[in-house]
């Protein structure tokens, strides 16, 4: 088995592995704990989108730039949806203003 193909048969391993992993963490995680791990989840994205913007403006193959700005937009998403969630969710904790003056 040539080098390229025992590299891509190891990556494709770990993220299937980590595609596994993953679905059953999530899948276990109680529903009171989600705004939390939301949270914590929104700034993993945004250092990802950090490293993101860093691959984009890299000088490298233009390849390499193209999915750097495909990280970039996906990143994004991944935080201004997650900031919006987290925001629903604790809306829902708020107490309602009552329309009777005290």
């Amino acid at each position: 088995m040539t080098p390229e193909i025992q590299q891509l048969v190891y990556l494709t391993f770990i993220l299937m592995l980590a595609i596994f992993v993953g679905f059953e963490l999530i899948a276990k995680v109680p529903a009171t704990l989600h705004t939390p791990l939301m949270s914590g989840s929104n700034a993993i994205s945004g250092i990802t989108l950090v490293g993101a913007l860093v691959s984009a403006g890299a000088e490298h193959a233009q390849l390499a730039t193209w999915l750097g700005a495909a990280a970039v937009t996906l990143a994004t998403i991944n935080v201004v949806g997650g900031y919006l969630v987290t925001d629903r969710m604790l809306a829902m904790f708020k107490k309602k203003a009552t329309g009777g003056a005290k």
